[in-house]
Order: structure tokens, then sequence, then C-alpha cells
């Protein structure tokens, strides 16, 4: 499976299991497989000289890395309500 098909799938799994409840959507659960997945895509896309997909994946990495980094500080990540 090739790096691009890699990081897909793992954005999409992460939306589908939010979308279906099972993950909250600031959840480490949901957040690591959007980071890890929009990573790959810009690594991908940066060899391919696709300038505008890897500004939109790096940011949807940046946003992840955010959440992460305000999870493990015991935070909600950014539009998440405190439980």
């Amino acid at each position: 499976m090739s790096l691009q098909l890699v990081g897909a799938v793992m954005i999409l799994a992460a939306f589908v299991l939010a979308q279906s409840g099972r993950v909250a959507f600031g959840s480490a659960r949901y957040l690591w497989p959007n980071f890890i997945g929009s990573s790959l895509l810009v690594i991908d896309a940066t060899a391919g000289n696709q300038w505008g997909f890897a500004l939109l994946e790096g940011a949807w990495a940046l946003y992840s890395l955010l959440g992460l980094v305000d999870w493990a500080r015991g935070r909600p990540a950014s539009g998440q309500e405190a439980a």
C-alpha cells in the first residue's frame, strides 16, 4: 500500500470513528491517527511537488499536533469543552 493511501486511511478511519461516537474528536485516539496520517501525506505531497496539498495537510498535521499538546497538558483540545 502506498504512503498516500496509508495516510488517507488513517485520517478517514479516525473521522469515521469520531462521527460514529466511538472516539471523541479531541481525544488522543482521534488526534494521533490524524497527525500521523496527515504527516505521511505531507511527505508524499512534498516528494511529488504538490505544494497546495502539502500546505493543506501540513495545516492539518499542525492542528492535530496542537491538540495532542493540549491533551498531554490535560486541557481539552481546541474547540472542545472540558468534561
